[in-house]
């Protein structure tokens, strides 16, 4: 069977070394996709040896209609009806530095991804990298036709588009069912049923790197709105800023704001005041400063179990004493009754009941290895690990659609630990479980819109390292999904985790300051980073290895820094002022191309000063 040329475009640029701009740098050459015995393969070949050193290329009509080869065909426009055959010439003797050694054919089963790529001399390439991990050199298409070459490859895999970085396509075969695959199925189960959640939780360096490559194959590829197949932007669509050099079929991202100096922020001391702020009958005077007083400095140990129950919803701030004596009597007979459905389930129903028999098995196995090295929680048949069973499997009562989910053990247990109280603890977990139940659920939707936001604040605040983690197959953060998932409980000491969250649930300066103290984790590392020989691997191993040595308050200052810093920003990107809740526009305002400047956006965010 006679080769079969797919696809072909001239005036394709290959870069021996794009980040210089060198005349000597680039090689004009012809873009193919050609099938082989069957196999289709993406190549690339200098123009130069068209007519010397490579096989000639004739072409024909399919079928081979009157048997004539018509070499003024292009099969780039109606690919169904080419077919390449390829006359055989010795070939001449190549210099090493000959451009011939530049050719390359790369079948596309090995295609891992395409990605747009911008370098100093200002022109647009494609990047293709192998399933090995090897990208290929740079190509600049300097007649267009990427749009054309997206619609062939189509034919033989799906490319599909993240929203966290525009410029990358990841390659999969039409059979591959990595893009619609939940946690659950992608089968990543350890003995008994645990889900990919809980193995990034634990280890998201060994997750990756212990025989589980989906994991990766997940977080790089599937963050992206559901129901968006991948989308070649026209001319003509309104969100696409024109651009000279820009050709459609690929989004263009601008990267880099113009900030002002980031301001000096230093830390206040633990909150030690409460009895100041309380009225002759219990109530709180001020909560707003009590907030601030806390997001701060944290709160003095002796204070934090009657503050935490403030901050995280159990009582009103404006309850008096005798109304909190009222509610905890209520909330206690609540918690009982709904502690007492579980507990009078009997063995024999339970085995007809499958959804709460998995609940419980996670649970029991989760609270065996929930900081053991607390003393509150270790050893053998202790009462706190007890105390920590039961309240999550009241929990479970209280939401059965959400139920049990690796991970929840990490939130409930320094909350236990600080109220040594079951009926306590259980509803400062509910309260916290307000703020971030969205990142338990099934879909993993709103985890991947907060690393897409993570990837909107970094792309303003840093584009350097946003390019260097974007030519390591990194810009998805997906590293970063452990931290978001359980608010850092497992990358601080746990002393300092009580510390953090008491700050984090002040909800000062802003919803999202999770976020911004993500960035400032990773800005903390740009240097470790940049300019070194990591790759996507030691990226995430890196990271990783960053677990119990982070300086907690170092970090606090930096994301609070990066607050005032991108506030005080005068033209700062609408998506960025939407991630810091300082405004909120309607839907129509966002599909208008004056969004920016309408006069109906409204003010949701505080403006923090210092």
């Amino acid at each position: 069977l006679p080769p079969q040329l797919i696809f072909e475009k001239e005036g394709v640029y290959l870069h021996t070394n794009a980040k210089r701009s060198n005349q000597d740098t680039t090689i004009p050459g012809f873009i193919r996709i050609v099938e082989r015995a069957g196999v289709p393969a993406l190549e690339w070949s200098p123009l130069e040896d068209e007519g010397h050193s490579a096989p000639a290329v004739l072409y024909s009509k399919k079928d081979g209609e009157g048997g004539e080869e018509d070499t003024n065909f292009d099969p780039g426009y109606e690919p169904d009806w080419a077919v390449i055959s390829t006359v055989k010439k010795d070939r001449e003797h190549v210099p090493v530095k000959a451009s011939g050694q530049w050719s390359f054919s790369l079948p596309l089963s090995e295609l891992y991804s395409l990605r747009r790529a911008r370098f100093s001399l200002g022109r647009n390439f494609l990047v293709l990298t192998s399933r090995g991990g090897h990208p290929l050199p740079p190509l600049h298409f300097h007649r267009g036709g990427t749009r054309e070459l997206l619609r062939a490859l189509n034919r033989y895999i799906i490319l599909d588009q993240s929203p966290v970085d525009g410029r990358l396509f990841l390659a999969y075969p039409h059979d591959s069912g990595a893009l619609s695959q939940s946690f659950d199925k992608l089968q990543l189960l350890d003995d008994g049923g645990s889900d990919l959640v809980s193995r990034f939780i634990q280890d998201p360096y060994a997750t990756t790197f212990g025989g589980f490559s989906k994991v990766t194959n997940f977080f790089r590829a599937a963050i992206r709105p559901p129901e968006s197949p991948i989308h070649l932007r026209t001319p003509h669509d309104p969100n696409m800023a024109p651009q000279s050099d820009e050709e459609p079929g690929f989004e263009l991202i601008t990267c880099g704001v113009e900030l002002g100096p980031r301001p000096e922020v230093t830390r206040g001391q633990p909150f030690d005041k409460w009895e100041e702020f309380l009225d002759p009958e219990g109530r709180v005077k001020n909560p707003e400063k009590i907030k601030e007083l806390v997001f701060r400095g944290g709160i003095m140990p002796s204070l934090r179990k009657d503050i935490w129950k403030f901050l995280l919803g159990f009582y009103p701030w404006n309850s008096t004493a005798k109304e909190r004596e009222d509610i905890l009597r209520v909330k206690t007979d609540e918690y009982f009754r709904m502690k007492v459905q579980w507990k009078s389930v009997s063995e024999e129903q339970e085995m007809r009941n499958s959804l709460l028999r998995g609940y419980r098995s996670l649970i029991e196995r989760d609270v065996n290895r929930t900081d053991r090295h607390n003393t509150f929680f270790s050893g053998n048949d202790n009462p706190g690990l007890t105390l920590l069973h039961d309240v999550l499997m009241t929990y479970c009562m209280y939401n059965f659609d959400l139920g049990y989910v690796q991970g929840m053990s990490d939130l409930l247990s320094p909350l236990l630990f600080i109220t040594q109280n079951e009926v306590e603890s259980f509803w400062c977990l509910t309260g916290f479980m307000e703020l971030v139940h969205h990142n338990f659920e099934e879909s993993q939707e709103a985890m991947k819109q907060q690393l897409l936001q993570l990837s909107i604040l970094l792309k303003a605040l840093d584009p350097e390292l946003c390019d260097f983690l974007d030519s390591q197959d990194s810009g998805s953060l997906c590293f970063c999904f452990r931290w978001l998932l359980i608010w850092f409980k497992r990358e601080f000491p746990f002393e300092d985790i009580l510390t953090l969250w008491e700050v984090m649930w002040t909800r000062f300066p802003c919803d999202n300051f999770h976020l911004l103290i993500a960035c400032s984790i990773l800005e903390s590392q740009r240097g470790e980073l940049i300019g070194s020989d990591h790759d996507f691997n030691t990226i995430l191993k890196h990271i990783n290895e960053l677990t119990m040595r982070l300086d907690l308050q170092s970090i606090l200052c930096g994301a609070e820094a990066i607050y005032l810093q991108l506030v005080q920003c005068k033209e700062l990107p609408l998506k960025v002022q939407q991630v810091l809740g300082l405004y909120f526009s309607s839907s129509s305002e966002e599909d208008s191309p004056d969004s920016q400047a309408s006069e109906t956006q409204h003010h949701l965010g505080r403006r923090w000063t210092h």
